[in-house]
């Protein structure tokens, strides 16, 4: 009897290896399509909160049918949108890509992350919000490796509602990109990409202008739901007007949604507009789910989601409940350093150039100007930031390494710190605490912090060779890269520090 059940365990067991190894792609195997999907602002926990609310083909396809990784963590500082869809994509983190932040300096000069002046609009006439390309983005995505080793045949496409949630994915040599144009109530594009929207696009954008909310919110729409059924319209529509995933090689198409990120920083964590934006966004998905069974083929395509941050609580939603939580007002902080470094160092001029994600830019111009040393400038404000309430740790970059902060955090300083655009100084605030100001109404939110509320992300996949499991170990977001490269058996991109996740069949 003993012998028997030890030989029926052996069975079992070599079934299971059997059904796991058949899930692994073979060599010369590949999908027609890989979907990326980035959610602005997508804590890990919205996954079981909405859960038993969301319906049967969103979100819920992901995780009843995918594998999830449920403990997916942001690996640097700090935590923002242009660095996580960056991250993302390339598999690696600011020290090497170089995309520091949304806004940042390169050199002293500051620097939005998409900025190109040697570019054109394409379809608008707005050039502030069309004169964007990935120019400032120093490594490969997902999207370039596949390019290069298809003969640029593949294509690769982006769409959002911001500028940088499409283009960076989409990588320096992706075919297009597709942001929205609000003032214009469209989709637009730049001469980095194209000199002319297709005409799929333009009857897109047709029923885009149409669209009642817009009309009646303007340049307010990314404050509404609706914004996720647009990028979902334009995502649609470029699968159809390219034939995505209709040719002999593996196509790419990032869909990122911005929504929810602003519908965060305005209104936070909790509440119905926040309720109504992410099962808004399940039907979304649904529709771009069904999209892709019908042009494409079930199991003919691959799907990852993820986050490029989380957000923290309100604060003053968690005082009211007795929990930790404050506001710490970066503008305060600069005018309060300015003026202690003027009475310990005598300076005639300001010596900060700015604030950018709890980063401190020195002047260095104005710093050789005053005939002052910059590391005895950094040493006296890091003496200041140190005295201020709510700061937990005050990190110069150059001197990482040697200053008393936790292995982990230190590690992800490290791992943020670019030397020419991540600026000379970084703190980190208590727990619960955050910068309040342009980004965060009273009653909404922001992030950018090493915190579990920020760092802690979901990260699902679907489809194509991607058996049904869970796991709670430790992975990174600059693993999705390497994965999905293994998955394609490409080579990963050309930064990447990341690790191939083996996705295991429950």
């Amino acid at each position: 009897m003993k012998r028997l059940f030890l030989s029926l365990l052996c069975v079992v067991a070599l079934t299971v290896a059997a059904t796991a190894q058949s899930q692994r792609p073979q060599f010369g195997e590949q999908p027609k399509l890989v979907v990326g999907i980035v959610v602005d602002q997508m804590r890990w926990d919205y996954l079981s909160r909405y859960y038993d609310r969301f319906g049967s083909d969103g979100f819920r396809r992901l995780i009843d049918r995918g594998y999830s990784f449920d403990n997916c963590l942001i690996n640097y500082l700090p935590t923002i949108t242009a660095i996580g869809h960056t991250s993302a994509y390339t598999g690696t983190t600011p020290a090497f890509h170089g995309i520091c932040g949304n806004t940042f300096c390169i050199d002293g000069k500051k620097t939005y992350c998409c900025d190109d002046d040697t570019v054109k609009p394409v379809g608008s006439d707005n050039e502030k919000a069309g004169c964007m390309s990935p120019r400032n983005l120093l490594a490969t995505t997902i999207g370039d490796q596949l390019r290069l080793h298809t003969d640029f045949r593949s294509k690769v496409i982006g769409v959002s509602y911001k500028d940088r949630a499409a283009i960076l994915p989409a990588g320096r040599s992706g075919n297009a990109a597709y942001w929205l144009d609000t003032q214009n109530r469209q989709f637009i594009s730049s001469t980095y990409y194209m000199t002319e929207l297709p005409q799929w696009a333009k009857d897109c954008n047709k029923l885009v202008a149409k669209n009642e909310t817009f009309k009646e919110m303007g340049k307010e729409i990314g404050m509404s739901p609706v914004t996720g059924q647009l990028i979902t319209d334009m995502a649609i529509a470029a699968l159809k007007g390219e034939q995505l995933g209709k040719g002999t090689v593996p196509d790419m198409l990032c869909v990122s949604y911005s929504q929810t990120d602003v519908i965060g920083h305005k209104w936070a964590t909790r509440g119905e507009h926040t309720d109504e934006a992410y099962l808004e966004l399940d039907k979304d998905l649904a529709r771009l789910f069904q999209a892709l069974d019908s042009e494409v083929g079930q199991g003919n395509y691959l799907v990852f989601l993820t986050a490029d941050h989380g957000g923290a609580h309100n604060f003053k939603f968690m005082q009211d409940h007795k929990l930790s939580g404050g506001k710490w007002v970066s503008s305060d902080i600069r005018r309060e350093l300015e003026t202690y470094l003027m009475n310990k160092l005598h300076n005639q001029m300001p010596l900060v150039q700015a604030i950018y994600d709890y980063r401190f830019y020195l002047d260095h111009a104005m710093i050789a100007k005053e005939g002052l040393d910059l590391q005895r400038v950094k040493d006296v404000a890091v003496e200041f930031l140190r005295q201020c309430p709510h700061i937990s740790f005050v990190v110069d970059f150059e001197k990482a390494q040697q200053t008393a902060v936790p292995q982990m955090l230190r590690e992800r300083i490290i791992c943020g710190y670019n030397f020419h655009r991540s600026g000379d100084i970084i703190v980190c605030p208590d727990p619960g605490y955050y910068d309040f100001g342009r980004y965060s109404s009273p009653i909404g939110t922001t992030h950018g912090e090493w915190n579990p509320y920020d760092a802690h992300i979901p990260l699902l996949f679907y489809g194509w060779h991607i058996p049904h499991g869970a796991t709670p170990r430790e992975v990174h977001i600059t693993d999705i890269a390497p994965t999905v490269c293994s998955l394609l058996h490409i080579q990963q991109p050309n930064a990447c520090i990341g690790k191939s996740l083996l996705l295991n069949a429950d």
